[in-house]
């Protein structure tokens, strides 16, 4: 391993050749003046440690949907984080933001509602700091996220769904937990504005660096509204023509809200997870918010596989969602436009629910996946 160049070279496989032979001694010696601070400096995206791998993730051109719409789709890869979610963005911000406020010292403990994502980052942070983590959760999540949770090492309480007017909503638990321990903290994820400053900082400004500032719209879901909001502000400050509009799953008011002014739900329930809202959140508040559409169950299942068999890109329901409302993002500007969006996390916390032919015709969305795509499926 060079230490200039980072390239791995097998001097069995190239033995035989005396050029080789010559490229890899080169190769593997070691410039005089470097140094291990220098090493640093010239392996391009080495990070000391996990929570200094938080953030830079790609952003991928949809090929199929680019050629399909006329326009240019983007996705910042946020299942490439270090945890898998665009969660661990905010999850870093708020305990940081506890740090530096002095309210989270050494050996104390975190303690969130999440619908797993921002847990499951807040559990690896947690580690690599030294907390301990205290998660409620609504207990009609994934399996694969509670274990995993547990897996990483934190308290895991479920809760049965109650909304946030209820002081029993997993939330409310939360914060009450909190309050009742020594050296702890609630994160307040939905509420604390660490949450969206945090995409005012770096996944704005990293969208924008990697279009080259040429970006027509953004859109995205709201779970918390940090995602969306955030990097709706910062796009919005370096180029107001910038289309900012919010995606809304069923079972959700914020369609209705952004629409008629109303906190009326739209539908019944989503098989996404962790976005939607029954109101407007302290991070959502003031975003700005141009159009906001609606996208059905049938839409997202279907691109759940599309992205899947036609990218090679495997994402959850709430990535194939945002994706969807790219697609008609594109179709309402036409063609020579681009637009951006996240891919929020990989299917893996969700294939025993989406991948499961029985709990799929359980939700009336067997019909939805194209017969071609039946043989992703399990029994």
């Amino acid at each position: 391993i060079n230490a200039e160049y980072g390239v791995f070279v097998s001097f069995v496989e190239f033995s035989s050749s005396s050029k080789m032979r010559s490229f890899a001694s080169r190769m593997f010696s070691t410039p005089a003046a470097s140094t291990d601070s220098n090493i640093f400096q010239k392996w391009v995206g080495v990070r000391r440690g996990i929570v200094e791998a938080v953030g830079k993730t790609p952003l991928l051109r949809l090929k199929y949907f680019s050629e399909q719409t006329g326009c240019t789709v983007l996705a910042k890869a946020e299942f490439m984080q270090p945890t898998g979610s665009v969660k661990d963005r905010a999850a870093l911000a708020i305990i940081e933001e506890a740090e530096n406020a002095g309210l989270l010292k050494p050996g104390g403990t975190v303690v969130e509602g999440t619908a797993g994502n921002t847990g499951i980052g807040m559990a690896s942070i947690c580690k690599a700091k030294g907390y301990s983590l205290i998660i409620y959760m609504p207990n009609n999540q994934s399996q694969e996220k509670i274990d995993l949770l547990k897996n990483l090492g934190a308290e895991v309480v479920t809760v049965p769904v109650a909304p946030f007017t209820d002081p029993s909503n997993y939330n409310h638990q939360a914060r009450r937990r909190a309050e009742s321990m020594p050296n702890a903290i609630w994160g307040n994820q939905f509420d604390n504005l660490a949450n969206r400053l945090v995409h005012v900082k770096t996944t704005g400004p990293e969208i924008w660096e990697q279009t080259g500032g040429k970006l027509d719209a953004w859109t995205c879901a709201s779970g918390t509204g940090g995602t969306y909001a955030g990097v709706a502000e910062f796009l919005k400050s370096k180029n107001p023509s910038i289309k900012s509009i919010l995606a809304d799953p069923p079972g959700s008011c914020l369609y209705s809200y952004f629409k008629t002014g109303n906190l009326e739900r739209t539908g019944t329930g989503s098989i996404t997870e962790g976005i939607g809202q029954g109101r407007v959140t302290e991070n959502l508040k003031g975003a700005p918010v141009d159009d906001v559409i609606f996208i059905p169950d049938e839409k997202t299942i279907a691109m759940v596989f599309d992205l899947l068999h036609l990218e090679g890109i495997f994402v959850g329901a709430s990535s194939a969602l945002n994706i969807v409302a790219a697609v008609e993002v594109g179709k309402m500007l036409g063609p020579g436009h681009t637009i951006a969006t996240i891919l929020c996390d990989g299917a893996q916390r969700y294939q025993s629910r989406l991948f499961s032919k029985k709990w799929l015709e359980s939700k009336g969305l067997l019909e939805h996946v194209p017969s071609k795509y039946h043989s992703s499926l399990m029994a």
